[in-house]
């Protein structure tokens, strides 16, 4: 999830932990431990391409980081306010379950997250966007609310409970709707009697009502759209071509073949001057979407220089975001 919602999901959780014996303190740091999982982005800045993307949301999203660092700050922390009624088993707790619930959250996402790290299987239950305001708010106002109550107040306790319930059930409510939108899909598939040898299901940005699906054919990708409020479920498809011949220049190369286990083979190529375009399909397209125009939204241009390959990633362009959110809140709604 973003980073706003880690912080306000620590800050809540470490006001369940320990809120009572340290007040806003507790937020404080549950924040801080709910962001600390998040600096393998600024690690893999010292990193190649390739090397970053698998460094991240690996082992300091894993329930070792959290096991082996939690005592570690718990100890730290119980030293530095020794004079607070907070015991090193409450820090502990505060920043273990920070840790924790930071890598949990994640593996609801689309990346997928390497939760049982060192064990190579990164868990992606793609029910819900990096960024959806549904999850984030309850949990925004009840902890802002309750940090001008006193830590000893009934009600605080009572706030952080609320937003803590209204966001899990929001979440598990996504889970849900994926198991109703997968059969939507699957009938459609049926209709339309495509081969489908695999598919995956993802909300679009910021909601849970319209979702996604990538179908994979013996040559290409169909990729559709289907919302809550659409009026029937009749789902129009685009079709992508997979051109993997393309990469078969750069195929043994070791970087190459770790994108494509990243992406669990999720993509197509695009040939250009210089090389390849190597579209991971698991994000979507960022622009024109809805007439299958536009770029992904992660791509990699790959190529060979001085007897080596190279892997960069192509910069993101959101030059219109009005025209993006409107297209998007159009589509939410449904069509006829």
């Amino acid at each position: 999830m973003d980073s706003f919602t880690q912080i306000v999901l620590g800050a809540a959780v470490g006001e369940a932990v320990a809120g009572r014996k340290i007040g806003n303190k507790a937020p404080l740091f549950g924040a801080i431990a709910g962001t600390i999982p998040d600096l393998d982005v600024f690690i893999g800045n010292a990193m190649g391409t390739v090397d970053a993307l698998n460094f991240h949301r690996g082992f300091t999203h894993s329930l070792a980081f959290a096991l082996i660092f939690a005592p570690l700050l718990g100890f730290v922390m119980r030293k530095l306010f020794n004079s607070s009624s907070a015991t090193w088993r409450d820090w502990t707790l505060l920043f273990f379950l920070g840790f924790f619930t930071h890598a949990l959250l994640d593996c609801f996402t689309t990346w997928g997250t390497q939760l049982f790290w060192p064990v190579d299987y990164r868990i992606a239950f793609k029910s819900i966007f990096v960024i959806d305001p549904l999850y984030t708010l309850p949990l925004t106002i009840c902890l802002v609310w309750l940090m001008f109550l006193s830590k000893t107040s009934q009600k605080r306790q009572k706030l952080n409970t609320i937003g803590l319930v209204i966001s899990s059930a929001y979440l598990v409510f996504s889970v849900v709707v994926k198991q109703h939108v997968n059969s939507v899909f699957e009938d459609s598939f049926a209709k339309e009697n495509m081969k489908v040898s695999r598919y995956d299901t993802r909300p679009a940005p910021l909601n849970t009502l319209l979702w996604t699906s990538n179908a994979e054919l013996a040559d290409g990708y169909k990729i559709g759209y289907y919302s809550l409020l659409d009026n029937n479920k009749d789902i129009a498809y685009f079709y992508f071509p997979k051109n993997h011949d393309f990469l078969t220049p750069y195929r043994q190369d070791e970087d190459v073949k770790q994108l494509i286990d990243l992406t669990n083979g999720w993509y197509t190529i695009q040939p250009v001057a210089k090389g390849v375009i190597y579209n991971d399909l698991r994000f979507g397209q960022r622009t024109g979407w809805l007439e299958k125009e536009g770029d992904f939204v992660f791509s990699y241009h790959i190529y060979r220089e001085d007897d080596k390959v190279h892997i960069e990633e192509v910069e993101k362009e959101f030059d219109d975001g009005k025209a993006i959110m409107s297209a998007l809140w159009t589509r939410i709604l449904g069509k006829d």
